[in-house]
């Protein structure tokens, strides 16, 4: 792949101020704000109903903001120049099922050189790039199969490879590993990953806490468009923590143990302490057992990114539904169109 064009290496990729979007009374968006620099991987968090396919929307320029503002690849918002240097991968896509791999990505790779493009590239040197990324997601050997044959995660990954044409400047990804499998999931984490090294930006929206907190360098957890936490994944999640199973504990003991840090029972007995100081486990445990609780396991660590998303969004349910009043759930706000570049 060709290595992606450089831009001002001062300026953040995303740099936006208190965007907002409002749909009739239901606000989508209030007053986000956040930067993202280039060459990070981003991952964009929030229960549904947050705002976070909204916000991808007037990232791309495929709706208008009514409050705030900000700029995209150092153009306003929308901007056509800066939409041809995005690459995206919307959560709901389809191609035409008669068309192969290669002709979905021939196409593509057209559509990119269209608009005063300049002429785009030779045919040589776009069948090379198609080449290249059918082989990076994995569909090289499929490339001449229609479409319509593929499983959900195959054509997942041609959506994925058609966001990547051109080596784009930013790689804005919806819900990327969604239709996949857990060896899937571990692909799109090495593309990512590669797309990163070879300079573009990636801009990651997603509800599995877990690919985001193995992939992403730094992390925004929203909540009704706002942002609720912003940081380095390892900055975020470095408070300690340690699990542990025990049986045979009144509600008064549990008190007790909170000297050692913030407790929250859980099912079968399984008790998380959080902000707990790695050298004081052992005293924990001799805490229990000497209020006459019984020790089944012991599971040191610290926090994950669904603790902190869970703690700061209220228990809201990863992927379900919110209540009334907690925003344009996520399922009303589908980018229209297929994947690639925002221009398409």
């Amino acid at each position: 792949m060709a290595p992606a064009t450089a831009g001002d290496a001062g300026a953040p990729v995303i740099d936006v101020q208190g965007l907002a979007k409002r749909y009739g009374r239901t606000d989508a968006l209030i007053d986000l704000t956040l930067r993202v620099e280039p060459g990070e991987i981003f991952g964009f968090l929030g229960p549904n109903g947050a705002g976070k396919t909204t916000a991808v929307k007037l990232l791309l320029g495929l709706a208008r903001a009514t409050g705030g503002g900000g700029s995209v690849l150092g153009a306003p918002l929308g901007d056509r120049r800066a939409r041809r240097a995005i690459g995206y991968l919307p959560e709901l896509f389809r191609y035409q099922p008669w068309l192969r791999a290669r002709e979905v990505t021939e196409l593509h790779a057209r559509l990119q050189s269209v608009d005063g493009g300049g002429g785009g590239a030779s045919s040589g040197t776009a069948s090379s790039e198609i080449d290249s990324v059918l082989d990076l997601v994995g569909l090289a050997d499929r490339a001449d199969d229609q479409v319509g044959g593929f499983s959900k995660g195959m054509q997942q990954r041609l959506g994925l490879g058609v966001a990547l044409l051109g080596a784009p400047r930013l790689v804005i990804l919806d819900e990327p590993t969604s239709a996949l499998d857990p060896v899937g999931r571990a692909d799109v984490r090495t593309i990512v990953r590669r797309a990163a090294d070879a300079g573009s930006t990636i801009f990651l929206n997603s509800h599995l806490l877990t690919e985001v907190e193995r992939v992403c360098d730094r992390v925004a957890i929203v909540d009704h468009g706002r942002v609720l936490a912003i940081g380095r994944t390892d900055d975020l999640l470095g408070e300690s923590s340690v699990r542990v199973r025990a049986t045979d504990l009144a509600p008064a003991d549990l008190n007790e143990l909170r000297r050692f840090g913030r407790v929250a029972p859980g099912e079968d007995g399984w008790l998380s302490v959080s902000g707990i100081d790695p050298e004081r486990v052992p005293e924990l445990v001799a805490a229990i057992v000497g209020a006459g609780g019984r020790v089944h396991a012991v599971e040191s660590g610290r926090a994950t990114l669904e603790d902190l998303f869970m703690r700061l969004v209220g228990g809201a349910a990863v992927g379900g539904e919110r209540g009334a009043g907690g925003g344009a759930g996520v399922g009303s706000e589908r980018a229209a169109g297929g994947a690639g570049g925002a221009d398409t």
